[in-house]
């Protein structure tokens, strides 16, 4: 998992994780035969969210210099159909890198042909490979390129054509110490690989910190003897009349248990830990954890 604190942004260089950012591209909105915006910029990580309208469009990774291809071993959505008046379907995409332009178009008979391309990162005019001069070479060749239908490539290298599609990535927000509780608050919820879950610090002085099921109260790193480093916010004060409040992200990178808890004295024993994506039966749910957390208290 990826973890960064907000509050250090202006100490430190900014991790890539919380630099991503989020683009909406609509395919064919209002019938017409376009990806808006046609190109954007972004860097290696952001993520494109193709929205996809009625009638059915494709988002097909091609080259330059034949922009109505499909570009072997890239990028396809495959064909996602709309039915008029459903709402649209959202495919999300992280760009893979930013060194150079990514290409691509739609694979529907004739609509690359109409200027129905978009890019990522593609160099600004006059330059002979901007987009202006991929879309009107997609035009100009009335979408004829090597061939004049889809070739699949063999069976056993066609998942290669296949990107990381999904819905798109979550945030979710977890109060710390909300209204003076010893609590996270919601303190127990369920999240998906690459969604992210933002601690939000209010008043006193608490922290986020990974530990382990086994040892509720103990940092992930002194219960594993370093094995092990789990992530730490450390300790974020906050004034009883704060009108801003720090942050500290965890990014989700598998589905098993995070457990965590407050590192502040006494309170991690008083019940303040939290789970991301704990088991809702067997031994290991999290009232399981939180009652293991509440007897520590008797043990220190």
């Amino acid at each position: 998992m990826v973890y960064f604190p907000a509050v250090l942004v202006s100490l430190i260089a900014i991790p890539v994780a919380l630099a991503t950012r989020q683009f909406n591209v609509t395919v064919g909105a209002n019938n017409q035969l376009l990806y808006d915006p046609p190109f954007i910029h972004a860097d290696e990580g952001d993520i494109v969210n193709f929205i996809f309208n009625p009638k059915n469009h494709t988002v097909t990774q091609s080259a330059f210099e034949t922009p109505c291809d499909p570009l072997y071993g890239g990028y396809d959505s495959g064909f996602v159909p709309v039915d008029a008046g459903a709402p649209p379907k959202v495919l999300w995409f992280r760009v893979p890198h930013a060194s150079e332009p990514i290409w691509f178009h739609c694979q529907q008979t004739g609509h690359c042909g109409q200027g129905m391309v978009f890019a990522i990162n593609p160099p600004a005019e006059p330059s002979p490979k901007s987009f202006n001069a991929f879309r009107n070479l997609a035009i100009a060749t009335s979408g004829a390129g090597r061939s004049t239908s889809y070739n699949a490539p063999p069976s056993s290298s066609k998942a290669s054509l296949i990107p990381y599609y999904e819905v798109a990535p979550m945030n979710y927000k977890i109060i710390v110490g909300a209204d003076g509780k010893l609590e996270y608050t919601p303190a127990n919820i369920k999240a998906k690989i690459y969604d992210t879950v933002t601690f939000e610090f209010r008043p006193k002085n608490h922290t986020v910190t990974q530990s382990s099921f086994e040892s509720p109260c103990k940092s992930l790193a002194e219960s594993t003897n370093g094995y092990q480093t789990g992530f730490k916010s450390g300790f974020m004060p906050v004034a009883a009349d704060a009108t801003t409040f720090p942050t500290f992200t965890v990014k989700v990178m598998d589905d098993k248990p995070i457990w965590g808890y407050c590192g502040q004295v006494n309170h991690c024993a008083s019940g303040m830990v939290f789970a991301i994506n704990a088991p809702e039966t067997g031994p290991n749910t999290f009232g399981a954890f939180l009652d293991a957390a509440k007897k520590t208290a008797k043990t220190t």
